[in-house]
């Protein structure tokens, strides 16, 4: 009859083995032959079931234990382990919070240095083909997260492709766009990886003419064409996995959700902002349209949240209104007033186009 069960902390292969505790050390064998001893100063016990002692070695692997079951053995180590019930050893304690800490900061620095590197350094290397799949993943978490719909009016439909026609080919964009609006009571407008872009409603409520819509979505081309969205999922994804691995989640399913979510809600750097500004810019210009009425919107866009309660009250918002996401600056403003055709062209939607676009949302 075997007086204990033994894991070496190697493997995980249960060893039915048997006991000789002396006054200076607990032998352990298998089979009668010797397989370690463990001196009694470094035998402690450990919570087990009733009818067990349940002993490790201080300084022995950290998996490593002993079940003794046989009520003589029980009584021996009792007796001539001195030390069974001290507790760790504080040296041991200190590496153990040591490396512990190390490993945090190791994650906080990957978050804050590294992983922004590695999204700059990455993003061009990534097949386009490749992106639209986790655009598509993307716009999955992205229409969950709203709940709304696309709106699809024919009429408005077939003027929104008409303005994103324009826009696109203007500057040359190989990218393949899919502009949709979907229904929303925020002002706001995204881009996601491969080519898909939303307006949200509300924003295109708000928005007065052919111009200034056109202007948010050559903003939002230029972010697609510059591939910003992919940039920006690559680097909260890296985030949300080694928060996962810090805090649990060692698979990172979680990393998508969470990347898309960040997607919707964090903004752009300034950089990326004053990119797809210049591109919008020599978009609208291109067609011989001037670029300030985007600014007019965004303005018109930061007088209604202020109305409406300010920032106190933005800050309760689920989701994000267009300023939170792409922040406004004087340079900006000024900037995109500076973008002004020599001579007007035509204008890019007629009357009967914008008013079918405005009524995108409208059902019958």
């Amino acid at each position: 009859m075997m007086d204990a069960v033994f894991y070496d902390g190697v493997s995980a292969r249960r060893r039915d083995v048997t006991l000789t505790v002396t006054a200076s050390s607990l032998d352990i064998h298998e089979g009668g032959e010797w397989i370690a001893s463990w001196p009694v100063a470094d035998v402690r016990r450990k919570d087990a079931p009733d009818g067990v002692v349940r002993v490790t070695r201080e300084g022995g692997p950290d998996l490593a234990r002993l079940d003794v079951t046989d009520p003589t053995d029980q009584a021996a180590i009792r007796l001539h382990c001195h030390r069974l019930d001290a507790p760790e050893h504080k040296e041991r304690t200190g590496r153990i919070v040591f490396w512990s800490a190390a490993t945090a900061v190791s994650i906080i620095l990957c978050v804050l240095f590294l992983i922004p590197l590695l999204a700059q350094t990455l993003t061009p290397l990534v097949p386009v083909e490749y992106e639209r799949r986790i655009g598509k993943a993307v716009d999955n978490q992205v229409r969950a997260i709203f709940r709304g719909k696309v709106c699809d009016a024919p009429e408005g439909t077939a003027a929104l492709r008409v303005l994103t026609d324009r826009l696109s080919k203007a500057e040359g964009i190989e990218a393949s766009l899919d502009v949709a609006v979907l229904e929303s009571r925020i002002p706001n407008a995204i881009a996601l990886p491969g080519g898909r872009i939303y307006i949200f409603q509300a924003l295109l409520d708000q928005a007065e003419s052919a111009d200034e819509l056109a202007g948010v979505l050559a903003h939002e081309i230029g972010h697609v064409v510059n591939r910003d969205g992919l940039r920006k999922l690559i680097q909260s994804s890296g985030t949300s996995y080694l928060f996962g691995l810090l805090f649990g989640d060692v698979t990172g399913g979680g990393a998508i959700v969470l990347a898309s979510r960040y997607l919707v809600d964090s903004a752009y750097s300034r950089d990326a902002e004053a990119a797809a500004d210049d591109f919008a810019g020599r978009t609208m210009v291109a067609l011989a349209r001037p670029a300030y009425p985007m600014a007019l919107l965004l303005k018109r866009i930061e007088k209604d949240e202020d109305d409406e309660g300010g920032e106190g009250e933005r800050n309760k918002r689920a989701i994000p209104a267009f300023l939170s996401t792409h922040p406004i600056t004087d340079q900006r403003l000024k900037a995109l007033e500076k973008q002004v055709p020599s001579q007007p062209g035509e204008p890019l939607l007629s009357q009967g186009q914008w008013r079918a676009l405005k009524e995108i949302c409208k059902t019958s």
